[in-house]
């Protein structure tokens, strides 16, 4: 594959995620009173600082070794062995909270809002670094 399949690959790995997490926070935000509206969105403002910082330094650092890779490459490596444990670990992190029961709507509400459109900004801009 070439740089910039590799890159469309990395954007669609976050972006997908993101578009269903930003969906599942937003409705979740739609079953909650006005009265408490308020500290939900500065929590979700607080997330989404958090994962930008994060996510930013992570998508700077991988689309540069994308574009430093030489000819075609393997789609394994988009990202390295550490990107690959850090995505397995987000994975398995959601699925799990998915599967615990009882999880508070406003925590759904305010993470999901901050960490969805993270993902979908970080999916923005590995397909901006082409």
């Amino acid at each position: 594959m070439n740089k910039r399949h590799l890159l469309t690959f990395a954007a669609l790995l976050c972006g997908i995620p993101g578009v269903i997490i930003s969906v599942k926070g937003i409705s979740a935000y739609t079953q909650i009173s006005a009265s408490k509206l308020w500290y939900l969105l500065i929590i979700t403002a607080l997330v989404l600082c958090g994962f930008y910082f994060m996510f930013r330094k992570i998508v700077n650092k991988y689309s540069e070794r994308i574009l430093s890779l030489k000819g075609k490459i393997n789609l394994l490596h988009t990202f390295p062995v550490k990107g690959w444990v850090l995505l397995v670990f987000m994975m398995s992190l959601g699925i799990l909270l998915k599967n615990i029961p009882n999880i508070p709507l406003e925590f759904i509400a305010s993470f999901y809002s901050g960490l969805g459109p993270m993902l979908v900004v970080s999916a923005v801009r590995f397909l901006s670094a082409k």
